[in-house]
């Protein structure tokens, strides 16, 4: 098998692209908040339809509103994947004790530590891209995305559809190893 080479983009999409640029940054800014995503995450997406469109369909006839169509189709469907992951349920915090069930303060700090193992350990047999990744957001200097993207060599757009897939890979893993109920009670 001989490489694949990258289809050449018609003169047009440079052009396409920056005319879009600074509207499609303002639209996902307008939208990331209510859909509870980062801005660049909604971009990146919409870039990614764009491209799968004009390898398609072509260029979209007025291209502003199909864009702005976008934007809003991605805040939706990030909107509906938020709904489906719920959270377990409040948790007690360590610091005071305080919280359903909470035990002493040293019972809580070796409960903490256990919780971070198991997940250490989740994250030790993870696939060796989300290893680093979820290494760095881990690390108790809490780094920014700027500073993980450029410790791994990978654009910062990248950054949050990877995280993305990392948690969910690491949230299978977990889920495998522990009955989670899902949203009406039942056990999976």
């Amino acid at each position: 098998m001989t490489p694949r080479e990258p289809a050449a983009h018609p003169p047009a999409v440079p052009d396409l692209v920056g005319s879009l640029t600074r509207l499609l940054a303002a639209e996902s800014d307008a939208e990331a908040a209510a859909a509870g995503v980062e801005s660049r995450d909604l971009q990146q997406a919409v870039w990614l339809r764009l491209l799968e469109r004009l390898h398609g369909a072509g260029a979209p006839d007025d291209p502003a509103r199909w864009l702005r169509r976008a934007v809003r189709a991605e805040a939706r469907r990030a909107r509906r994947a938020a709904v489906r992951e719920l959270p377990y349920g409040r948790e007690p915090d360590a610091r005071s004790g305080a919280g359903p069930g909470a035990g002493s303060v040293p019972e809580r700090a070796a409960l903490d530590a256990e919780r971070r193992r198991a997940l250490r350990s989740a994250v030790r047999r993870a696939p060796a891209r989300c290893q680093r990744l979820l290494s760095a957001m881990l690390s108790p200097s809490d780094p920014t995305y700027r500073e993980i993207a450029g410790k791994l060599g990978i654009s910062q757009g990248s950054l949050g559809p990877m995280r993305s897939r990392c948690l969910g890979c690491l949230r299978r893993m977990l889920a495998a190893e522990v009955a989670v109920p899902d949203h009406r009670g039942r056990v999976r």
